[in-house]
């Protein structure tokens, strides 16, 4: 089974740029036509959160013209630049956008990797949150099938990644999301957004994984008192690929044309 990772979109209406100096739909564009390239193609696209960038009715529009390229099914959670009503309507087909409150799902039909996604957003607010009642309906989810590969995603990232001016607004409340983890081993990873950057870690006895922004890529400042900044890097997807022997391999793909294929390995 191969799940392909994308994050961090932050579409923005038709012409318009994203901070008014980098041009994310074409960069999202670029992504989706990557996807479309990679054999074997992936079983399941999913993506991590800020799908838009100011959560405006026009950039839902954009993103609904763009994703609609996305030939498999395609799994969302919103993040903190998402507006949840408008996330809520421009996706009511897709599993992360029934029922009401937050954007929870649980999805088990699309191969032997179960996928979780667990909204801990917090509107209004940049920062994530690991809220009791997040933990129980996730407690409850794993328990469903406790010995089924489980594939978690959410957007904030719970854990200090030691970039100052992103932690301020990382998952709170995460040793509630370890606790949980912890009680099943079949979790076989954690996937986030929001931190524009591509980290690893253990978390709770799992391993943790963020994913790159499909544009720019926050500085790696690693200072206390650093100054926010960020830069136009490769742009890159995760694809986690399942197999029976292993587990999850989760593989670190930069999007664009390279040279190549040479003939030696």
């Amino acid at each position: 089974m191969l799940i392909a990772q994308l994050s961090d979109l932050h579409i923005r209406p038709r012409g318009v740029l994203y901070q008014g100096l980098v041009d994310s739909n074409t960069m999202c564009e670029q992504a989706i036509e990557h996807l479309d390239a990679l054999r074997p193609c992936p079983d399941v696209v999913i993506i991590t959160g800020d799908i838009v960038d100011e959560g405006l009715p026009a950039e839902y529009e954009m993103a609904q013209a763009l994703l609609a390229k996305i030939k498999q099914p395609l799994l969302l959670i919103p993040g903190n630049h998402d507006d949840h009503a408008l996330f809520r309507s421009a996706f009511a087909q897709t599993q992360s956008a029934a029922g009401d409150g937050p954007l929870h799902f649980v999805e088990s039909g699309l191969g032997p990797v179960r996928i979780i996604g667990l909204d801990i957003t917090v509107p209004g607010e940049h920062h994530g949150d690991m809220s009791e009642a997040a933990q129980h309906w996730l407690e409850a989810a794993l328990a469903q099938e406790p010995e089924r590969p489980t594939l978690i995603m959410l957007h904030q990232p719970p854990f200090l990644s030691g970039i100052p001016y992103i932690d301020t607004y990382a998952c709170r409340n995460a040793q509630r999301l370890a606790q949980v983890v912890e009680r099943y081993p079949a979790v076989e990873r954690i996937v986030c957004g929001h931190i524009h950057r591509a980290m690893q870690l253990r978390f709770g006895g799992s391993l943790l994984c963020t994913a790159p922004s499909t544009t720019t890529a926050i500085a790696l400042r690693l200072q206390a008192d650093a100054l926010e900044a960020s830069f136009v890097e490769p742009p890159a997807l995760l694809l986690h690929h399942w197999k029976p022997d292993t587990g999850l391999i989760t593989h670190w793909v930069p999007i664009g044309n390279f040279r190549g294929p040479l003939p030696f390995a």
